[in-house]
């Protein structure tokens, strides 16, 4: 279908959008079921924000589907991070004690306080500057939900090369994340 709407074939492009929304919202309800109560964004907000910040009914030439879940997890990564900043602010009571992060819940960013979100982002930052296939596959684990399998599909890894960058980017976050005393 990518290749249709990248000839000019706009029914391939009307066909497209529920496949994707429907697919983003499926990952985003996933992520938003582990997340904390009194969450106030829900997955349809979510999945609608990043939409958005995708481009809307204007999207992208997307070259496949990588290209498109990239995109989509990085935007679904920082619209979580700016509510875990917005939440953080000292109106909402920014002085709060910092919370040290658990290793063992590396798995589940929506589940993660807005404390923890930040100290995760920002070694997330620094292990993209350091190895970015490995920030990428943590980007869409974390923020869209895919299984480490799907993630390897999207990215173009075989499984065991997902587990061993997984493996390592688990324990290079941990070690920058307790380094940083956060």
């Amino acid at each position: 279908m990518l290749q249709q709407i990248e000839r000019g074939d706009s029914p391939a492009a009307d066909r497209l959008l529920p496949l994707v929304y429907d697919e983003l919202r499926r990952l985003a309800a996933q992520k938003m079921a582990h997340e904390s109560p009194g969450q106030t964004l829900q997955a349809t907000a979510l999945v609608h924000e990043a939409w958005l910040r995708l481009g809307g009914d204007h999207q992208a030439a997307w070259q496949n589907r990588a290209h498109f879940f990239a995109a989509a997890a990085e935007a679904m990564r920082r619209i979580l991070i700016d509510n875990a900043r917005r939440k953080k602010a000292l109106r909402h009571g920014g002085h709060a004690e910092q919370v040290m992060l658990d290793p063992d819940s590396l798995e589940l960013a929506a589940g993660m306080d807005a404390d923890q979100l930040l100290a995760l982002n920002e070694a997330l930052d620094r292990l993209a500057a350091h190895d970015a296939a490995k920030a990428e596959l943590v980007k869409l684990r974390f923020f869209t939900g895919l299984t480490l399998g799907q993630a390897a599909q999207v990215l173009g890894f075989s499984t065991p090369t997902a587990k061993r960058h997984w493996a390592y980017a688990r324990a290079w976050l941990h070690r920058e994340i307790h380094a940083s005393g956060k």
